[in-house]
């Protein structure tokens, strides 16, 4: 475990001015999150410093115990916050995510019972209404109005506010990021989900869709590189190099698996990276987990994303690795620790569903404060950082992958970047025969957290420049 003194390069002075501002933003944040607009005055329960919760919040990660974290400490944990006191808010920029649709026949998250007693929080497929997840996210967290367009050329029309949660999760995210920013959905028939065969293909159609008409392409979820054929890959890779001529970034999360790529369709998991993260083209984002008093808002340092729990994964772990397909790329070369094949994640971001992000989830005219979870939650954090140097740079900065390697390469990288020395993505896999793989995080860059994670105020105006 790092400790605040660990952040090299920074004044004790100004540290604690930092820990202090995050405290007190916090505070007003859980004061704004935990009221409602402005004239709500129907309290049900409290935070753990006596604030009042709506009583339409039926299940809220900010009260005691906590598990997630409020949108404004990361925004100054990461460094965003002096980005956005000075205007650099992602205006003008568009941040696309692709994601799968809920299956039609998905529920709307659960209400309490007549007895009063709330729900468990809705299941992963259930569905909910994204144009008011993020009026409800932005009216409790002080954001302005959202913009939204959802693609549904490959999903259908039919239902096309519909989002499962991790679509929510990840739009949420980059609003928190890049409030300025217009957002943009591509979504997948659920159908996607349903096979390997389908998953591979829906990828290859949506990802046409995402990098046209953008600035920022997300990716919300990941396949093994042995699913797709030689010429899939082929596909991809000038998909990608399309987008990198367009100047487009393209991010993606290193997966859930840990040394495991993932394995969703019930056969063997396999020890290797995934697509489209693998990709050289590709900023791949992997995981950690944040080390903060959750009551009082103080950051204390980072460690590698793993929940596994005795021989059961029951949270995920970063995904990392190294790749079979592509060799590594000459802004790998010279790294420490990287093999001969491209070295997976880039960069990484909070993963942890143990201490989240908040996001806002509704249904039925309830609400639901829930911790995101996963690395498609690290690239929707580096989704919006990238728009925010794109409007710096006053130009879209496409490739981002040799500046980054450049910048962690100079003087600059550790007040750039924390650097993630902790923890492992080592994983027992249940699965028959699969066994254990993964690898130990360390100074710089490692097959676990890449360079690490961001202090945005000293990483965008590099990146911009």
């Amino acid at each position: 475990m790092r400790t605040c003194e660990s952040r090299r390069g920074r004044p004790e002075g100004a540290w604690r001015a930092r820990l202090l501002t995050t405290a007190l933003l916090l505070s007003v944040v859980l004061v704004a999150g935990c009221t409602g607009s402005s004239g709500a005055t129907a309290h049900g329960t409290a935070t753990a410093d006596g604030t009042a919760i709506p009583a339409d919040v039926v299940s809220d990660c900010l009260l005691a115990p906590v598990s997630c974290y409020a949108p404004a400490l990361f925004r100054v944990e990461y460094g965003i916050q002096p980005l956005l006191d000075r205007g650099i808010d992602g205006r003008g920029e568009t941040v696309t995510v692709v994601a799968v649709a809920p299956s039609p026949s998905a529920p709307s998250p659960s209400v309490p019972s007549p007895g009063g007693t709330a729900d468990p929080p809705p299941a992963v497929s259930a569905a909910s209404d994204i144009r008011q997840d993020l009026t409800a996210f932005g009216g409790m967290f002080r954001l302005p109005a959202a913009r939204i367009r959802v693609v549904t050329n490959l999903a259908g029309a039919g239902s096309p506010w519909q989002a499962a949660d991790e679509e929510v999760q990840d739009t949420e995210i980059v609003h928190t990021v890049a409030p300025g920013a217009a957002l943009r959905v591509v979504l997948l028939p659920s159908s996607a989900t349903g096979s390997a065969a389908n998953a591979t293909a829906g990828m290859l159609a949506g990802l046409p869709l995402a990098v046209s008409g953008t600035d920022v392409a997300l990716i919300s979820f990941s396949l093994g590189e042995h699913y797709f054929t030689k010429a899939q890959v082929t596909q991809l890779h000038s998909i990608v190099l399309g987008a990198a001529a367009h100047h487009v970034t393209v991010i993606a999360g290193s997966g859930d698996n840990g040394g495991f790529s993932e394995a969703d369709f019930g056969d063997t998991a396999v020890k290797e990276v995934s697509l489209p993260a693998s990709d050289p083209l590709v900023l791949a984002a992997g995981g950690t987990t944040l080390d903060a008093n959750l009551s009082a808002g103080f950051y204390i340092g980072e460690t590698a994303w793993n929940g596994q729990a005795g021989f059961v994964l029951s949270t995920g772990a970063s995904g990392g690795g190294f790749s079979h397909l592509y060799a590594r790329p000459a802004y790998q070369d010279g790294v420490h620790g990287i093999s001969t094949m491209r070295g997976v994640p880039d960069v990484a971001g909070e993963a942890d569903p143990k201490g989240g992000w908040a996001f806002v989830f509704t249904g039925g005219g309830k609400r639901w404060i829930r911790p995101a979870s996963g690395t498609s939650a690290a690239a929707s954090l580096w989704g919006g950082l990238t728009a925010l140097a794109d409007q710096d740079a006053h130009h879209d900065l496409g490739s981002v992958n040799p500046s980054i390697y450049r910048i962690t390469r100079s003087s600059s990288y550790h007040q750039a970047f924390h650097d993630i020395t902790t923890g492992s993505n080592i994983v027992n896999m249940p699965y028959p025969a699969a066994g254990m793989a993964g690898y130990q995080a360390g100074p710089g860059w490692n097959p676990v957290t890449g360079w690490g994670t961001p202090d945005a105020q000293v990483l965008v105006p590099l990146l911009a420049a």
